[in-house]
């Protein structure tokens, strides 16, 4: 699966910082808990250092936190001369309040999982798990504005694989599902992590290439196209690709007019023979 790249980014806490800040929090509710003894419940203040601890560097560290903070709350309270009317009931209250903890740092985890995945989910193509086009949308419009800010050129392509339709009458759907999904990874696993292929339906793919001007590339692209045809060969499927590629060097209107753009030049290579590449720059 292609690798997200998150719009806006968000602030990345270090392992090492969420864990040392939040065991020094645990030991300093701690001593407050052995100076104000019993009469003042702190179990709050133990659950948030836990609570920040799972969410930010998983589940298998919250527990382990979660564990140490009602150890240092039961040793705590022991220190202050803490009374109960049975011996048995501090260790009640101890599983008791763990059993809570661990409780909420599985739901905690569960849910930013699953967040994740679902963010994951709505910007992946589904058949093959490239960018969608809704996500292609975002990171083109981030290239148009650096572009307009900042002079970063970029350089976007729309392909269409030629004869797929012949694929899918000889072989079956099941084949032209597979066909896909080998051009997609194949283009993926052979770009750069900042690069972005995404599949706009059918056998439409865009290709977007941030921080990339004519020369270089034509050269991923040639590479790329002999990849290709390497791999479909080797599978007995004879397609080629038609390629429409511009270098934007001064920004596109928008996001629909450079895809315009790219999809006009690649649809000149289809009626002009098909299996090529063209590109242009946009100054």
């Amino acid at each position: 699966m292609f690798q997200v790249i998150s719009a806006k980014k968000e602030a990345r806490l270090s392992q090492p910082f969420v864990l040392v800040s939040s065991s020094i929090v645990i030991l300093l509710v701690g001593v407050v808990d052995i100076l104000t003894g019993p009469e003042i419940s702190l179990g709050i203040f133990y659950l948030l250092p836990v609570a920040f601890v799972a969410w930010f560097t998983g589940r298998w560290n919250g527990i382990l936190y979660a564990i140490a903070a009602v150890l240092i709350e039961r040793i705590a309270l022991s220190v202050a001369g803490t009374t109960y009317s049975h011996f048995l009931i501090p260790y009640w209250n101890t599983s008791v309040r763990l059993l809570f903890f661990l409780v909420v740092v599985y739901l905690l985890t569960e849910y930013k999982d699953r967040a994740e995945r679902e963010e994951i989910l709505a910007r992946t193509d589904p058949l093959t798990e490239v960018a969608n086009s809704r996500y292609l949308y975002t990171l083109a419009e981030m290239e148009i504005e650096r572009l307009s800010r900042y002079e970063h050129p970029f350089t976007v392509a729309y392909m269409d694989i030629d004869n797929f339709k012949e694929i899918n009458d000889r072989f079956g759907r099941r084949a032209g599902d597979e066909l896909l999904c080998l051009v997609a990874s194949t283009m993926q696993n052979n770009l750069r992590i900042t690069d972005t292929v995404a599949r706009l339906g059918g056998d439409e793919f865009i290709i977007l290439l941030p921080e990339t001007k004519g020369e270089g590339a034509l050269t991923i692209f040639f590479r790329l196209r002999q990849l290709l045809m390497a791999a479909l060969h080797a599978r007995g499927w004879s397609v080629t690709f038609s390629v429409g590629a511009i270098t934007f060097i001064s920004p596109p209107m928008s996001v629909d007019s450079m895809i315009k753009s790219v999809d006009s030049l690649m649809y000149q290579v289809k009626t002009s023979g098909k299996d090529r590449i063209q590109h242009e720059v946009h100054e």
